[in-house]
């Protein structure tokens, strides 16, 4: 299943450089991985602000779910969550 995502920051202003700076590096490394692996298909960043759109592929939205919730950020980010589905005038045969 296909999952439009947008995902915006809100890190606390007080907190820690250091805190922060180790969420961000665990973040890339698991977005990383999660794309090279087929679930995190797209991810973009929204020009001018902390937030990015991304494009999930996973088998359920419970599988969503479970996969936002590992996020390093995820405890100070705001989501919201568009299910996807192939639209009949598409020419593209995967969306890929």
């Amino acid at each position: 299943m296909l999952f439009h995502v947008k995902m915006t920051v809100n890190l606390p202003l007080d907190m820690d450089p250091a805190k922060a700076a180790q969420l961000k590096t665990d973040e890339k490394e698991l977005a990383q991985r999660l794309q090279r692996e087929g679930q995190w298909r797209h991810l973009w960043r929204i020009a001018g602000h902390y937030a990015n759109f991304s494009v999930f592929d996973v088998a359920s939205v419970e599988a969503l779910h479970d996969l936002l919730l590992q996020l390093p950020l995820f405890p100070y980010m705001h989501i919201d969550i568009e299910g996807l589905c192939r639209h009949p005038s598409s020419i593209h045969a995967d969306d890929r």
